[in-house]
């Protein structure tokens, strides 16, 4: 796998920038550090990298943390501003390669910059959620019919009444009664209605027990420690604000004896250590050379992957289950990679390719609509759910694990890169090869 290519040291930019603030001389900072001057200067102009004691020393002079002078302190503010880099207007022409001065000169702006940037991927998720929402909520569409049924009953009453000067008085006051009627459900409805809409993207309230699983499992980090050694999983979920609905709850206990199964055939302290060399090698990722190592499945390793730890060595996963008919049945988002909360997936996605072509495993390079457009590698592999079952009915699952580019290897020489989205209406026409004259990004 490609390394990325080595960037200077931040530490020395910002101990010139904060000794500069400060009005202090290089010989003075040198004296208080217990440095000689020379040695300083290598250090600051980033020709000398300083031992950690150094570095305290130098930190204790200037009154700061010794973290923040750590050169890795900035990493993630340079990737957010490389990231608004890649998202500015035509036209604009960031200094990309001057990122890492900005952040050793400028610490306050650049964090400033990344909050911003971090702020506005926030937005567009969101908007991209509530627009999902708009268009496939049925809890949405069973209001907005409510609320036009009952203006229309008020409309259709209200008219009768305007038009018709010789009404019997008994009729009279049953249209009355029939326009008090509809209005308190017209208000009730239009109270739901807004109610519904005012929740937040974290609702509990959610439409689908599915949701109401995934929800409960994103708080958890998408692991729940008590997998690995077993327990009562009815004790387990009882009370959890999330599962509030019985249907939640037994998918939960589901999932919960699916996933100790899975923690069974790969325990974290055979797996862990496995994963971090692999990824700390950098000769990329091949889970099929682990599947063959710990001697199980394909869609039982991208289950396993997805749900593990947080460890710094690991990546997160991605990962997007479905059934035969295409409708997902399981979604872990990564950056980057947003699924559909409602409504089928893009049909560009490599796991229904794979739910065509039962274990035949399909791994392909995708680039996810977005700015600036994500780069991932996918593998997919679909099977029956239960492989020892001989009599009907057959319940076939398709997975697909999602792996940023960066950590699993980019395309292969020659291999084509997809173009998909997370669905057909949210993905940009023209972005789209099915929505537009057949091509592939190139790699």
């Amino acid at each position: 796998m490609p390394r990325p290519a080595p960037r200077p040291a931040l530490s020395g930019t910002r101990i010139r920038a904060l000794r500069t603030a400060r009005r202090l001389g290089q010989a003075d900072l040198a004296r208080m550090a217990g440095v000689s001057p020379s040695y300083l200067n290598l250090i600051e102009h980033n020709r000398r990298r300083a031992s950690a004691p150094v570095l305290e020393a130098i930190a204790k002079a200037l009154q700061i943390p010794a973290e923040a002078l750590d050169e890795r302190a900035g990493d993630a503010q340079i990737q957010a501003l490389r990231t608004a880099a890649a998202r500015a207007q035509p036209g604009t022409e960031p200094e990309v390669d001057r990122a890492d001065e900005l952040v050793g000169r400028f610490p306050g702006w650049a964090a400033l910059l990344a909050q911003l940037q971090a702020l506005a991927e926030a937005q567009e998720r969101i908007i991209e959620r509530l627009s999902d929402r708009m268009a496939h909520d049925p809890n949405l569409s069973a209001s907005l019919h409510e609320i036009v049924s009952a203006v229309t009953s008020v409309q259709s009453t209200a008219a009768i009444l305007a038009e018709s000067e010789d009404l019997e008085p008994e009729w009279r006051a049953l249209f009355h009664r029939n326009v008090h009627d509809d209005s308190v459900r017209l208000a009730n409805a239009a109270e739901a209605l807004v109610a519904f809409l005012d929740t937040s993207s974290e609702e509990t309230g959610l439409a689908a027990p599915q949701e109401e699983l995934e929800s409960w499992l994103e708080r958890q980090g998408f692991h729940v420690a008590a997998v690995e050694a077993g327990g009562d999983w009815a004790a387990l979920i009882a009370g959890q604000a999330e599962l509030a609905s019985a249907a939640a709850r037994s998918l939960a206990e589901d999932w919960l004896a699916r996933a100790h199964e899975d923690a069974r055939a790969l325990p974290l302290g055979r797996l862990m250590p496995v994963l971090v060399r692999v990824f700390t090698a950098g000769a990329g990722f091949a889970p099929e050379e682990l599947a063959r190592h710990f001697g199980v499945g394909l869609a039982q390793l991208f289950r396993r992957l997805a749900t593990l730890p947080p460890d710094p060595g690991i990546p997160r996963f991605g990962l997007a289950a479905c059934d035969g008919s295409g409708t997902l049945t399981f979604r872990r988002p990564i950056e980057g990679f947003q699924l559909p909360r409602f409504g089928g997936a893009c049909p560009l996605w490599p796991l229904y390719e794979a739910l065509l072509r039962p274990d035949r495993p399909v791994r392909a390079p995708v680039e996810f609509a977005g700015r600036p457009p994500g780069r991932f590698i996918a593998h997919a592999v679909a099977g029956a759910r239960d492989p020892l079952r001989f009599e009907p009915p057959f319940v076939w699952e398709a997975s697909m694990l999602v792996t940023p580019a960066s950590v699993a290897g980019g395309a292969a020489e020659g291999e084509a890169v997809r173009a998909l989205g997370s669905s057909c209406r949210v993905c940009p026409r023209e972005f789209c090869p099915g929505r537009r004259e057949p091509s592939i990004v190139s790699g």
